[in-house]
This record gives C-alpha cells, sequence and structure tokens, in this order.
C-alpha cells in the first residue's frame, strides 16, 4: 500500500556492526567500532564503569545517538533513517535510570495508556491493556494518582507498565535498577523475568550490580567505550575480577583467594 511503513523482517535481532559515536567537542569516541549481535528472545546483561559508554550504547538502539559510523538495526530496520526509527520504537521499549523523566500524565492509568493513544489503538482495547498492566504491576491502589507522588520504587515500576503495555519485542533497561531499594530492584527484575517467560522478549539489562547481570544469560563487559569481555556471566566476573576492571565490581566469592 503506497505510504505504508516497510516492514523489513530477516531473522528478528538487535544488530550492532562497527559502532562509533562522537560527541561534539568531545577529546575521544564514545564508543568505538562496537559490534555485537543480540538474537531475538536473548537476555543480555551489560557492564562497565562510568564513562564506559554504557548509556550511549542504550540510546544507539532505537535512535536517540546517532553512529558516526557503523550502522544499528533492530528487526531490520536502521536507525539512519527517521522513518525507521519510529517502528524501532515500537519494537524496542526502554526504561531509564531515573523515571520521572519518562512520565507525562496526570495520573498512573493515563501514563500507562498515553503511548497506546498515539498508536491509535482503539478505546476498548487500551482500556484492556491498561487494565491488566495495573493488575499485573500490582498497582491497582495507585490508578488515579498523580505519577509525581509515588515513592522511587512505584515510579520505576510505572515507567515499566508504560512501556510493557506497549508490547515491545525488545526491552532496554538502561540501569533502572540503579536508585532503588534493594526489594524494590527484585521486584522490577521479577516483573521483566515474568513478562519475558510470557512473550519471549528480549533483554538488555544495563546494571552496576553483579549479582543482577548473573541471572543474564550472556554478560558484556564496556570499557572506554569497547567491548572488553563478552561471555557466561560467571566467566566473565570471574576476569574481572582477576583483572580488576574499573567499574565493575564481582562479588565477593569470585574475589577469594585471588589476592593469596
Amino acid at each position: 500500500m503506497p505510504g505504508s511503513m516497510p516492514v523489513p523482517m530477516p531473522d528478528p535481532m538487535i544488530d550492532v556492526r562497527d559502532l562509533t559515536v562522537r560527541y561534539p567537542g568531545a577529546s575521544s569516541d564514545a564508543l568505538t567500532s562496537v559490534s555485537l549481535e543480540i538474537p531475538d528472545g536473548a537476555f543480555v546483561g551489560l557492564m562497565g564503569g562510568n564513562g564506559s559508554g554504557k548509556s550511549t550504547l542504550a540510546r544507539s538502539l532505537n535512535g536517540l545517538v546517532r553512529p558516526a559510523q557503523g550502522e544499528v538495526t533492530v528487526d531490520g530496520f536502521s536507525t539512519y533513517d527517521d522513518q525507521s526509527c519510529g517502528s524501532i520504537r515500537r519494537r524496542l521499549g526502554m526504561v531509564f535510570q531515573n523515571p520521572h523523566l519518562q512520565t507525562t500524565s496526570l495520573t498512573v492509568e493515563r501514563e500507562i495508556a498515553f503511548g497506546l493513544q498515539n498508536t491509535g489503538t482503539g478505546t476498548d482495547r487500551i482500556r484492556e491493556i491498561v487494565d491488566a498492566q495495573i493488575a499485573s504491576s500490582g498497582m491497582e491502589h495507585l490508578r488515579t494518582r498523580p505519577p509525581r507522588t509515588l515513592s522511587g520504587g512505584e515510579q520505576q515500576r510505572l515507567a515499566l507498565a508504560a512501556v510493557l503495555a506497549m508490547r515491545p519485542a525488545h526491552l532496554v533497561l538502561d540501569e533502572a535498577t540503579s536508585l532503588l531499594s534493594p526489594s524494590s530492584r527484585i521486584e522490577l527484575l521479577r516483573a521483566v523475568a515474568e513478562e519475558r517467560r510470557l512473550r519471549g522478549m528480549t533483554v538488555l539489562l544495563i546494571t552496576q550490580f553483579a549479582e543482577e547481570a548473573l541471572t543474564a544469560e550472556r554478560l558484556i563487559i564496556l570499557h572506554a567505550g569497547t567491548i572488553l569481555l563478552d561471555g557466561a556471566p560467571e566467566e566473565v566476573l570471574v576476569r574481572c575480577a582477576a583483572s580488576g576492571v574499573p567499574g565493575v565490581s564481582a562479588p565477593l566469592r569470585f574475589r577469594v583467594g585471588l589476592r593469596r
């Protein structure tokens, strides 16, 4: 149909090829020749110190940051193309560190409905999805509350619920648990795990907590804008403990005996 969105659908995946990102005025690249593939349905952890390029990589995946060189494609859609970025953002949801930056509505239920309304979803279907998302996230008692009155953990649950309401194929958590209490961190990640179990959603978990990274199937370590390590989480963390990767703290059990 003339004017309809293109639908390139090779093997669904996140594909990053030789990605270099350069910010104006910076003395060095934020990312340099980064290449990785994240297959559909995978659960990948990403760690690195401050300035390693984690958030730049996350924002490159949906076109918020554009490459100086290389290419990023999501399910065949390239971030180089503005029209394709719209398709990418419907397929790839993001939850950031500061949930209040993602909320724009006056109540919890309106926030969850906001993205659906922008895609032209019917009113009955919106109500069905909002009700289901509120129930699954345990926010029935918060339905009519303004998001600004919620606790940090509740705001992050709301941000996640609003993203999941859009039924993304891929989910990026950009240090979404870093400001939460331990109990809220566990609650949020349980919600993500359940959604992944039900729908086979791809998850990229960017975290500063090694215990969270160990729940992934694969762990990538970024350092100075490049991929330093990529492999099974336990093996990667053992190597981090042995070599002292800046900004990556391995659990104590991986460090015991290394300095004897």
